[in-house]
């Protein structure tokens, strides 16, 4: 299903809160706080409107933006989108070994920043997601933190323009 941006302006809160809400997994109060700042010239603007709701947010909350993030490879339920995007990266195919691996790091990595790694798993490969998780254990927190924000702002980004197509006719997305 794709919607254009003048369909999503022309939305109550209600409706842009229940179609724009899992864009930040399982935080729908950031679609609800964006919906404030419309009309939205375009995907990129209505992106750049919910990322300032998210930066101008208290520290905790954005602790908790992170924590609502699932670990990747896991093999408890997930979101519609985290499933989709951990299936494109092959991570519903994890053997028994790659599952203690991501399990084990995941748990490091828990322990070490307070919240679950986060990565734009699209088109990466398992690989290249465990050699991430490994270069960022070495992070301090700030730069994890910030690292964090900056993967979520790429996942919201793309499940975005997965989602809203220009209405300018010319076949842009």
């Amino acid at each position: 299903m794709t919607i254009t941006i003048e369909q999503i302006n022309a939305m109550n809160r209600e409706e842009f809160t229940r179609l724009l809400g899992a864009v930040f997994e399982h935080s729908p109060w950031v679609a609800s706080a964006a919906w404030e700042s419309r009309p939205f010239g375009s995907a990129d603007d209505l992106h750049a409107a919910m990322m300032n709701v998210v930066r101008e947010s208290r520290v905790e909350t954005i602790v908790d933006l992170f924590r609502a993030h699932p670990d990747l490879g896991t093999r408890l339920a997930v979101a519609e989108y985290s499933a989709r995007e951990q299936r494109g990266a092959g991570l519903n195919q994890l053997t028994s070994e790659e599952y203690e691996r991501f399990y084990q790091m995941n748990r490091t990595y828990v322990k070490t920043f307070g919240f679950p790694f986060i990565l734009a798993v699209r088109g990466k490969k398992k690989e290249q997601i465990l050699s991430a998780m490994e270069a960022r254990m070495k992070h301090t927190a700030n730069e994890e933190a910030a690292q964090a924000l900056l993967e979520i702002e790429k996942i919201s980004g793309s499940r975005l323009r997965d989602l809203i197509t220009e209405s300018r006719g010319d076949g842009m997305h």
